[in-house]
């Protein structure tokens, strides 16, 4: 069997851009063809919400440190932690597709462990990258959104930053810290027609979900009054209507993608 390698290229900047089909034949749709960046496409959840707004008619671009970005996305190598990296992508999909007008910044880290356990380092990555690396993006993406007087952003929660988990004050803290992040923008940049807003999902069939035995799965399942795990896709159509003309009055929202889990929070 032989496979083709999308390729990669030197893009504006510095930074690499891959070919992967290109988002150049946007189909009509809600997106009416804006161009939209979701960082960290390359895997679960965020390469699902790349695709949903592609096939949803926008003109997508996507961050990743490794692998690929779907079919008809324009992947573009950043690490969000660093501002050059961040920088250099915004130009590389300025120049091949126009100004950011939808960002997800959906790029994060776990490093799960007991708080007596939890080290400098488990601390310090997972606030760096969920926290302060979409602070680096939502920054970079205002620039033209104000210029513009529109855009949409839309954070990628969790269900734990509301709940709390065992195991996790890192990444709860992160995700929590995301909340504010929003509401402070909706308030900040609101007068420019910008919207900011939050998706916190619950637990979601992943990857790293597939590991888990059946004992473990049905624990969860059993606080989720729906029932199940939640999907990608699930996800995916949060964030599509907040992109969406059905966002458009939209903003400081925290919007839960949990099967009832939150609820009352």
């Amino acid at each position: 069997m032989v496979t083709e390698t999308p390729e990669t290229t030197a893009g504006p900047g510095g930074a690499d851009t891959q070919s992967n089909g290109g988002p150049t034949g946007a189909v009509p749709g809600p997106g009416g063809g804006r161009v939209a960046l979701v960082t960290g496409a390359n895997r679960g959840i965020g390469r699902v919400i790349a695709q949903r707004l592609a096939a949803d008619g926008f003109r997508v671009a996507g961050t990743h440190r490794s692998g690929d970005v779907p079919a008809g996305v324009l992947g573009v190598r950043a690490d969000v932690t660093d501002v050059e990296q961040v920088d250099a992508a915004y130009k590389a999909v300025e120049a091949e597709l126009g100004p950011v007008e939808v960002l997800v910044a959906n790029a994060g880290v776990t490093r799960d462990t007991l708080i007596m356990r939890m080290s400098e380092e488990d601390w310090d990555t997972v606030l760096e990258t969920n926290l302060t690396g979409t602070f680096h993006v939502v920054k970079r993406a205002a620039r033209g959104m104000v210029r513009a007087r529109s855009g949409r952003i839309v954070l990628i929660s969790s269900v734990v930053g509301q709940l709390g988990s065992a195991g996790q004050v890192n990444y709860a803290t992160s995700k929590a810290g995301l909340v504010g992040m929003a509401r402070s923008l909706a308030r900040e940049l609101g007068g420019r027609g910008i919207t900011a807003n939050v998706v916190a999902p619950g637990f979601i069939e992943t990857d790293m979900t597939a590991d888990l035995d059946e004992k473990t799965v049905a624990g969860y399942q059993a606080q989720i009054p729906l029932g199940r795990m939640g999907t990608s896709d699930d996800v995916a159509a949060a964030v599509t209507f907040l992109a969406g003309p059905g966002g458009a009055y939209v903003s400081g929202a925290v919007i839960p993608v949990d099967g009832g889990l939150g609820m009352g929070h």
